[in-house]
């Protein structure tokens, strides 16, 4: 926190009375994270314009070029938080089961549009759809940042298309 305070240039007294704890902190970083994901949602995820396989793509896409501005070195917060915060801190837990479920329900909104409209099978359910594309997103931005390299990125994406996201057989 010292860190935090030297770099705004403000005593480290008034962090403490802004913020109850640091899990408070956190909770308000995780939230305007949050809100930055949702605007990239609202161009990408639920832009009535596209064909529900061309949003998530965009959705993807969009992501990895942020995550490419970063160099590939500093993932998702959702997915950071989770890895090193869950386990200490139970305020926090509960706030990051609140943002993937709503990251969730976004991707399987999309993927009920596209389901409807034969886009993407109906073999698989969409919440088990969204929970599976969440959980591997994750997990390529963790090994694309131990790699710093697109290549997890980019395998997720290949093997996401070719696959998971086909229409009806």
């Amino acid at each position: 926190m010292r860190e935090i305070t030297a770099d705004a240039g403000v005593p480290q007294g008034c962090f403490t009375n802004h913020f109850r704890s640091k899990e408070a902190f956190a909770s308000v970083v995780l939230d305007r994270y949050h809100q930055r994901t949702q605007v990239i949602m609202d161009t990408t995820l639920r832009d009535e314009k596209l064909p529900a396989v061309d949003r998530l793509r965009a959705y993807f896409d969009e992501i990895t070029r942020w995550l490419e501005e970063a160099g590939w070195r500093y993932g998702c917060l959702v997915g950071n938080l989770s890895l090193e915060m869950s386990e200490h801190s139970e305020v926090l837990r509960s706030h990051l089961i609140e943002v993937c479920r709503s990251l969730t329900d976004a991707f399987a909104d999309v993927l009920r549009i596209g389901q409807g409209q034969g886009e993407i099978s109906r073999d698989l359910d969409a919440d088990d759809i969204a929970t599976f594309l969440l959980a591997s997103w994750e997990g390529a931005m963790m090994r694309m940042k131990v790699d710093r390299s697109p290549q997890p990125i980019e395998q997720f994406k290949r093997v996401l298309f070719a696959t998971v996201l086909q229409p009806p057989r």
